[in-house]
């Protein structure tokens, strides 16, 4: 009797840790960003109060505690419609501790924010754990700017100063300085526009504000050898299986631009490198973070799974870098 209790037991607890720990291709997500931990990997993205899970191998993952469990205060008096669902954060780690970027927004509109909260771990069982929010870091405004405040990416620069590059529609993705402690822009910043998918200056989009046609958000900088590498996802996500995402690149050697495609071709001006696209089984993959592990490079991404009623889950594939130092991944 006892072997027969213990048994069931085991299945109980088997159970239930299966419900807990969800393969790589059954995680659903959408936004997708990750970091390593000591040994351990760190996903966040888009959920209520930022949702986030963790891995010892970058296939099983656990569900951990939400980053907020109450909406912060300043987000809903700048977006009076914001119930909690934070967008697309950004986890990075500089000046001793860990930075973690995201956005509040009203949908189709940019009504928005990008806010920032800082730890100094990652692990929920450290004393030291406590997510600290610094509240806004930048706002868009319906009719005023040309650009929307949400989807940030941080990279620092060979002196150690923070950019932050963000944008979705409008007037496309912006890079602008940060102050050295990543809470604020930095002094006398300038908007750099480094990508469109409008061939035309940012100067001239000035007067219309809306979003247009311009299908460009996600913004990611990656440092790889003698370039820097601006990832970026076109056309339309958040559709199910009709999603149309892509994945485009551009590489320079300034921070600031301008990033160029294989053709030479300029992203501000409608250029870019195609990296991936759906097919049969996946039908739009992009909102990509890059990530280096063990001296190999990562794309961690979201696609919508076509046998899965269009459902947004997770996907990491690692990066090849050809001859010429062009990124290529296999779907």
């Amino acid at each position: 009797m006892i072997f027969f209790q213990f048994n069931i037991l085991l299945c109980f607890v088997l159970f239930f840790s299966a419900l807990n720990a969800q393969s790589v291709n059954q995680m659903y997500v959408h936004d997708p960003v990750m970091i390593k931990h000591k040994d351990k990997y760190y996903l966040f993205y888009t959920g209520n109060g930022i949702s986030v899970a963790s891995s010892n191998d970058m296939k099983n993952w656990n569900r951990e505690k939400r980053v907020f469990e109450h909406p912060p205060k300043w987000a809903v008096d700048k977006v009076p419609t914001f119930k909690g669902h934070i967008w697309a954060p950004d986890i990075s780690f500089f000046n001793g501790k860990y930075y973690l970027y995201y956005s509040i927004s009203a949908f189709g509109k940019n009504t928005s924010c990008i806010g920032v909260a800082t730890n100094e771990t990652l692990d929920s069982t450290d004393p030291n754990f406590k997510w600290v929010d610094h509240g806004m870091v930048i706002q868009s405004f319906p009719g005023k700017t040309n650009w929307n405040a949400i989807d940030p990416n941080i990279i620092l620069d060979k002196k150690g100063t923070p950019y932050m590059s963000f944008g979705s529609f409008w007037g496309g993705l912006m890079l602008l300085e940060l102050s050295r402690d990543g809470l604020q822009l930095a002094k006398n910043t300038k908007f750099v526009n480094i990508a469109s998918r409008l061939n035309t200056s940012l100067q001239s989009l000035n007067n219309k504000h809306t979003a247009g046609d311009n299908a460009i958000e996600a913004p990611f900088v990656y440092k790889h050898r003698d370039y820097y590498y601006l990832f970026a996802s076109i056309d339309y996500c958040c559709k199910g299986v009709n999603s149309t995402y892509k994945m485009i690149v551009g590489r320079s050697k300034n921070l600031k631009g301008p990033f160029v495609d294989d053709k030479g071709l300029n992203l501000a001006k409608a250029g870019g490198k195609i990296l991936l696209t759906g097919n049969k089984n996946w039908h739009g993959v992009g909102h990509n973070a890059v990530v280096e592990n063990d001296g190999d490079d990562y794309v961690v991404f979201h696609g919508y799974d076509a046998n899965d009623n269009g459902k947004a889950k997770l996907l990491i594939r690692k990066i090849t870098w050809n001859r010429e130092g062009w990124p290529e991944i296999e779907l």
